[in-house]
């Protein structure tokens, strides 16, 4: 079967395809461009939740800690009180007590990387990357 009596002229036919894949790599363009803001869109999201995490926890632990220290100091002033009453002068307990901060003082110094650094390190990376 021939269909020589057909007279389509070669650049329709051309025209017709290239507006075709013109069209398309236009919807390709726009759908790629469409990918890229909501790719952007979702980080920015996962960045804003992340970091709020993080302020929420960090605000929850200095929260905590600060109620943890007035009662470690209230804790020290009776335990010094209590010592100095015990040994006859109110201020021998305070030395005590002095004292021992400073022993504690020194050994954490010495082992701070293990007991200090790495476990805070541990505890940053875990927070940021939940």
């Amino acid at each position: 079967m021939q269909y020589s009596n057909v007279n389509i002229p070669a650049t329709t036919i051309k025209g017709i395809g290239m507006e075709t894949q013109t069209t398309s790599m236009e919807s390709l363009f726009e759908r790629l461009k469409n990918y890229v803001e909501n790719r952007i869109e979702l980080l920015k999201l996962k960045a804003i939740d992340r970091s709020s995490s993080f302020a929420s926890t960090l605000i929850t632990y200095v929260v905590v800690s600060v109620f943890f220290v007035l009662f470690f100091m209230f804790l020290n002033i009776g335990l010094a009180l209590l010592i100095g009453d015990l040994l006859g002068k109110g201020y021998y307990g305070f030395f005590i007590i002095a004292v021992f901060y400073v022993v504690v003082g020194i050994i954490l110094l010495k082992f701070k990387d293990k007991w200090v650094k790495a476990p805070l390190i541990n505890m940053l990376v875990k927070a940021l990357h939940a």
